[in-house]
């Protein structure tokens, strides 16, 4: 609804990446902690800082992290780097990773209820849409879906021009 009526505007600004990060994780250290995960962050030291809306994309990354703490088994990585000249910010894990089936329907965000995970799909919606709000040189900053990583399970990444 929000998106809907424009009541999500878009307020970019420069932000430290390596502030921000830490302070995602650090809103997820209980849990972490009590299913016995190893959250970790890495930044390219080139691209140190970012141009985004805080708080946008603090949501997509609660929601992100939150999913991947429940197919984690034991490690959690947030990588941030330069991707054609744009902000990647990717989040790892070492699970199972996503479905051979969601990841080739990634571009049709609401797939519908998965009874067997509870799954509804809008939370990649939400996601691409606050990724679309950020544009540059009419380019507009998308999401994806992968397997494989550095830790071998599910990758979402937020690609921001």
């Amino acid at each position: 609804y929000k998106l809907g009526v424009n009541q999500m505007p878009l307020q970019p600004a420069y932000h430290e990446l390596d502030d921000f990060i830490e302070a995602q994780l650090a809103a997820h250290q209980e849990v972490f902690a009590s299913r016995g995960i190893v959250a970790t962050y890495e930044v390219d030291p080139l691209s140190p800082l970012g141009f985004f809306d805080r708080e946008l994309v603090a949501s997509v990354l609660a929601n992100c992290i939150n999913n991947a703490i429940r197919y984690a088994r034991q490690s959690l990585l947030i990588s941030v780097g330069d991707e054609a000249g744009g902000l990647v910010l990717s989040i790892n894990d070492d699970g199972d990773g996503y479905p051979v089936e969601m990841i080739e329907r990634q571009a049709d965000y609401v797939q519908g209820i998965n009874h067997s995970s509870g799954s509804t799909g809008l939370g990649l919606y939400f996601a691409g849409r606050i990724a679309a709000l950020h544009q540059r040189n009419g380019v507009e900053g998308r999401t994806r879906i992968s397997n494989g990583g550095p830790l071998g399970g599910g990758v979402f990444s937020l690609c921001l021009p």
